[in-house]
């Protein structure tokens, strides 16, 4: 398995996130089979793969919602889901999490009373994610994009150390995802982590690790310049499928 320079982890800081050994089970099916991985503090992880390897499953279990049938989640050197971490990790889910009847800033005020922070901390997540300018319609009548935008600065308002979003940028036009991804950006520089899940390879280059799953396994935690370095390939896409095409050789090999 490739692994990334990210792994050299000082030890006085720890990772962000360790996963030792996961296996989730839903249903009768697999989601997340045998999977360990750290991930280092002030980065931006992509998590990438088709729809169906695990992705969701994965940040669900990083932000402590998933229950596991082995192995064990450490998030900022606490267990997952510990109380603790409430004010800590910001989860954005696939489906943006705003009361529609409510304006953006009573959703950000909301959120940021249940944190214990402040209408300026409110005010801040909202200028953050550039609706300055609409802070005041309902997010019912808020764009696609736009209630992203909002569901993201309402996990923001705690200001969390680490920021796990669940594909943020489906269904957005190349524009939005362009600033999306700025945003994401500067959070790291101020020294935020972040998990970002995506199906798109191309988005793969705003990370400075990836974690590439299939099948509920994890292929490779890379980067992109590695990735493209290990496979000889230019498209990202290409390399993913390079991945894909030798982690299935052995199985291959075994059943001929």
């Amino acid at each position: 398995m490739m692994t990334s320079s990210s792994d050299e982890l000082s030890p006085s800081a720890g990772p962000a996130v360790e996963v030792d050994h996961l296996r989730v089970v839903r249903g009768k099916r697999t989601a997340v089979d045998d999977l360990s991985v750290r991930i280092a503090r002030g980065t931006i992880t992509g998590i990438l793969g088709p729809s169906g390897c695990g992705k969701t499953t994965l940040l669900r279990s990083i932000v402590g919602t998933q229950i596991v049938e082995s192995g064990t989640v450490t998030v900022l050197g606490l267990p997952a889901g510990s109380a603790e971490l409430r004010s800590r990790v910001g989860y954005v889910t696939q489906d943006p999490t705003v009361y529609d009847d409510l304006r953006v800033l009573d959703n950000a005020r909301y959120f940021a009373a249940l944190y214990g922070r402040t209408k300026d901390d409110a005010d801040g997540a909202i200028e953050t994610v550039g609706l300055t300018d609409h802070r005041t319609a309902l997010c019912g009548n808020l764009s696609g994009g736009q209630r992203t935008r909002a569901s993201l600065a309402c996990a923001l308002v705690a200001q969390p150390e680490l920021l796990v979003l669940d594909e943020p940028t489906v269904g957005l036009d190349p524009v939005l995802r362009v600033e999306l991804w700025e945003q994401f950006q500067l959070l790291a520089e101020q020294g935020q982590t972040l998990l970002v899940s995506s199906h798109v390879m191309d988005e793969a280059d705003h990370c400075h690790d990836l974690l590439l799953m299939r099948d509920g396994r994890l292929l490779a935690h890379t980067t992109p310049s590695r990735l493209r370095e290990e496979t000889e390939c230019t498209s990202l896409e290409e390399a993913f499928l390079s991945v894909i095409r030798h982690s299935t050789e052995p199985m291959s090999a075994e059943a001929g």
